[in-house]
């Protein structure tokens, strides 16, 4: 059984009436229990939960310091490519957004991966727009190829794969996948996402299961916060985290929280996130998921991730460009959207060392999974 066979038993509008609907009792018991369960998680996202929110964050970081210590492990994205066949109505490499487009050569990948790599970046996360007749897995697999002698640890942010591509990108070095679902709401899902493989939303739920089954060593996935109720969306992300932890345990699972940032194309989010709700989402999140990484990405302020840090996140990236080459060269090609936390790499790790966390650059080398050579 899928996860997608799953999901068709929920409502969104159900889930989120009885979300809505918990008590202080029902939070109360959520913070007392060991291990959620549904309805406990509904009462640590339900609007009464908010008077509750010190006492969620306490808890937070309590079981994030026993799972993982002081460390937060830094990567940087590199976009191959900003070429796109969807109409996704948030996105600034929507294509019907008329922006300049650019695919890298392999050489402007490797121009641009040995900047990040002097900057001290082992974990490197490779993105495009969905483009696969123009830029296909041969070509996503001859980049990991050209730049894997540069990191220990290479994911993908690309376009949904059957199983066999993503065998393919383990053969050429890649050992991470992160897909977001972008909103688990099949109606709001269809209304985004008007033309375009993307479209599909089933294809798009199942991919973290492929990549599963291809043996990825870890895999993402998220939500985009404001396109749908943060609430009943965060149960949901859940619901599919413990899923993927419970059939791929091999696997390691991170869970993202992209907030949208303003993008060419002007889109306004009709679901606005506040911070206080932010907070609240990551803390109970890592309540319900004690082992998955909690992902913070250059989308949200200073201030905010340098706050951020006790309450469960353990990945950041650092020195952000959402632009095809924008590492060697600074705006020459329009970004997937505009990043906030503009701080160097330097800047960040030495930040997190006076904060009392170790800034990790690499916790993972392929070499570990070589059979020995006798």
């Amino acid at each position: 059984m899928s996860f997608y066979d799953i999901i068709q038993k929920y409502d969104p509008q159900q889930v989120l009436n009885e979300i809505e609907t918990m008590t202080v009792a029902d939070v109360q018991r959520a913070l007392a229990a060991e291990q959620l369960d549904n309805r406990d998680y509904m009462a640590l996202l339900s609007p009464v939960a908010e008077d509750f929110i010190e006492n969620i964050a306490r808890k937070a970081h309590a079981i994030t310091l026993r799972r993982f210590g002081r460390t937060v492990l830094l990567y940087a994205p590199l976009y191959l490519s900003n070429e796109c066949h969807n109409s996704c109505l948030y996105c600034g490499f929507s294509v019907h957004n008329k922006i300049p487009r650019r695919t890298l050569s392999l050489d402007e990948v490797e121009k641009d991966a040995r900047i990040l790599h002097a900057q001290g970046f082992r974990h490197i996360l490779l993105l495009t727009g969905e483009a696969p007749g123009l830029i296909g897995n041969e070509f996503i697999a001859a980049a990991a190829e050209r730049i894997r002698p540069l990191f220990s640890s290479i994911g993908i942010e690309v376009y949904p794969m059957e199983t066999e591509g993503y065998k393919e990108m383990v053969e050429a070095g890649v050992d991470a996948l992160t897909i977001y679902q972008e909103t688990y709401d099949p109606e709001l899902y269809t209304h985004l996402h008007p033309s375009g493989r993307k479209r599909d939303y089933r294809f798009r739920l199942e991919t973290p299961e492929r990549g599963g089954e291809a043996g990825l060593r870890r895999i993402g996935i998220g939500f985009l916060l404001g396109l749908g109720n943060f609430r009943s969306e965060a149960f949901f992300a859940g619901l599919h985290g413990r899923y993927l932890a419970h059939h791929y345990w091999r696997t390691l699972l991170t869970v993202s929280f992209p907030r949208l940032r303003p993008a060419e194309g002007g889109f306004q989010p009709p679901h606005p996130v506040s911070d206080r709700q932010f907070v609240q989402l990551m803390c109970a999140m890592r309540l319900l998921l004690h082992d998955a990484g909690l992902v913070l990405s250059t989308r949200e302020s200073a201030e905010l991730r340098d706050n951020l840090l006790p309450l469960g996140i353990t990945q950041m990236s650092a020195g952000s460009c959402t632009a095809p080459g924008g590492y060697a060269e600074q705006g020459s090609a329009t970004e997937q959207f505009t990043i906030d936390d503009d701080r160097t790499p330097a800047e960040i790790a030495e930040i997190l060392r006076s904060r009392g966390y170790d800034p990790v650059w690499k916790d993972w080398d392929g070499a570990f999974l070589q059979k020995k050579i006798v």
